[in-house]
């Protein structure tokens, strides 16, 4: 199953590193966004990828060149795994669905595929994700996760403070964890490089009853702030672990 990722957007909101690179090309734990990404999935057996770049490409494009080995096959830093990566421009205005769209001739051939932001990092079960999927046969399948707070939460008895717990999370919302699966028939909802995905296309599949949701309690966390980078990073050096590489029951 080949793997979309979409790298061209402008990450305005943390422009302290995107006036110089793209998103996702910001480093953590001294790789860019995208190789732990690209990592997550080779480590689960999914290798065939497709990045829709756009803003500040030649960036991602060249620094991917360091690992190139012969045409489209990679080999990334400390990884004995062999992955294919297309790097397809879908333009610097294009909005997420618009991305998508650009890609659909590279998907022709293609029942279904995942998808997901160059921005995000989770130990999401993707085999258990894509067998979800092919059980319940729906057009597509969004990655539900839990959102922290981005307060401290309280638990107050009285006039008194029970318990005070930093960063938990908010135990009765779900939100878009950004790791999908889509059936090709994803096109026919996206009309132009103007659709934002997250828009009508995915509102009108939730109205017709085509979207399921694959809930994962575990690790995940979205860099969209120069906030996001620094509590990922504090994260990474109590633990000294990259809990987006801490999935359980993977099996080839």
């Amino acid at each position: 199953m080949k793997v979309v990722i979409l790298a061209g957007g402008f990450g305005s909101r943390i422009f302290e590193y995107t006036k110089k690179i793209p998103k996702p090309m910001i480093k953590i734990a001294n790789k860019p966004i995208l190789e732990h990404i690209i990592n997550i999935f080779s480590s689960q057996f999914y290798t065939d990828f497709l990045i829709a770049t756009g803003y500040k490409k030649n960036l991602i494009e060249e620094y991917f060149k360091n690992f190139n080995i012969s045409e489209d096959k990679y080999l990334l830093k400390n990884s004995s795994t062999l992955v294919k990566i297309q790097f397809v421009n879908t333009g610097l205005k294009t909005m997420t669905g618009g991305r998508l769209r650009r890609l659909a001739e590279h998907l022709k051939n293609e029942k279904d595929f995942m998808f997901t932001y160059g921005d995000g990092l989770s130990n999401v079960n993707l085999k258990k994700l894509e067998i979800f999927h092919s059980r319940n046969k729906n057009l597509a399948t969004v990655t539900a996760v839990r959102p922290l707070s981005r307060y401290g939460v309280l638990k107050i008895k009285g006039r008194s403070v029970a318990s005070f717990k930093e960063k938990q999370a908010i135990n009765n919302s779900w939100i878009n964890g950004g790791f999908f699966i889509f059936n090709k028939n994803i096109f026919n909802y996206i009309k132009s490089d103007k659709t934002v995905l997250e828009g009508t296309p995915l509102e009108t599949l939730v109205r017709k009853k085509k979207l399921n949701a694959f809930k994962h309690n575990g690790f995940w966390h979205s860099i969209d702030t120069k906030r996001d980078k620094e509590q990922l990073e504090n994260i990474i050096r109590k633990t000294r672990l990259l809990p987006w590489m801490q999935t359980k029951s993977l099996k080839k």
